[in-house]
C-alpha cells in the first residue's frame, strides 16, 4: 500500500506540469490562484518536492480536476461507499455526501437503551433547514412547542431556527436520514405528474 502511495505521489509532478501547460498557465498565474509560491510549484512539478494534501487540494481546484484525477488514483471497481462514522451524544452519524456546501445528507443511528428520554429535553437552534425521514424505530422530535413521535416512513421538515431535539421515543434503536441545508436550502419534493386521460 505504501509503495502504491509513493508511486502515485512521485507521478504528481509531471501531471501538474502537463495540466498547467495544457491550460497555458504560468507558474505565476497558478501561484496567484492557489497561494502556493512559484518556487514551491516549480519544485513540485520537477519532483524535487513531494506534495502535501494542503497543496493538492488548491491545485486540483485551480486545474478543474478532482483530487483522484490529479494523483491518478486507480479506479477500485468497488461501488460501495466507504463511510466514516462519527459518534456524538450517544448517536452514530454517517455522512452520505462528500461535497462541501449545498444540501448535506446524513444517516443517524440511535442505539437501543434501557430507558427512553423523559421530560422535555433541552432543544437547540441554529442556522439552516432540515428534512428528516425515519427508516426504523420511533424517533421523538421536540420542535418548538411540539413533541412528536415519528414512525418508519414518516418525514418532517423544519427551519432549524426553531429550537429542536431528536432522540429515541422508546427503548428501541432508531435509524433516520437527515438532509440539512446550511443556508436554509429546502428539500424539494416533486409531485407525480397527472396521468394522461
Amino acid at each position: 500500500m505504501d509503495n502504491d502511495l509513493d508511486e502515485a505521489l512521485d507521478a504528481v509532478g509531471p501531471r501538474l506540469r502537463a495540466l498547467r501547460k495544457q491550460r497555458e498557465t504560468t507558474l505565476a498565474d497558478l501561484s496567484a490562484a492557489t497561494g502556493i509560491s512559484v518556487s514551491t510549484l516549480s519544485r513540485l512539478e520537477s519532483g524535487r518536492r513531494r506534495p502535501t494534501l494542503e497543496q493538492l487540494l488548491p491545485l486540483a481546484r485551480a486545474h478543474g480536476v478532482t483530487l483522484d484525477e490529479l494523483v491518478d488514483a486507480p479506479p477500485t471497481g468497488d461501488p460501495r461507499i466507504h463511510l466514516r462514522p462519527v459518534k456524538r451524544h450517544g448517536m452514530t452519524m454517517l455522512p452520505l455526501t462528500r461535497r462541501a456546501g449545498g444540501i448535506q445528507a446524513y444517516k443517524f443511528v440511535i442505539p437501543a437503551k434501557s430507558r427512553a428520554a423523559e421530560g422535555r429535553p433541552e432543544a437547540k437552534s441554529h442556522e439552516g433547514y432540515e428534512w428528516i425521514y425515519v427508516l426504523d424505530g420511533k424517533l421523538r422530535l421536540v420542535l418548538g412547542e411540539h413533541d412528536l413521535v415519528l414512525s418508519p416512513g414518516e418525514a418532517a421538515e423544519f427551519d432549524t431556527h426553531v429550537p429542536h431535539w431528536f432522540g429515541a421515543a422508546d427503548t428501541g434503536a432508531v435509524e433516520y436520514l437527515v438532509l440539512f441545508g446550511q443556508q436554509g436550502e429546502r428539500a424539494h419534493v416533486r409531485a407525480r405528474p397527472k396521468s394522461a386521460r
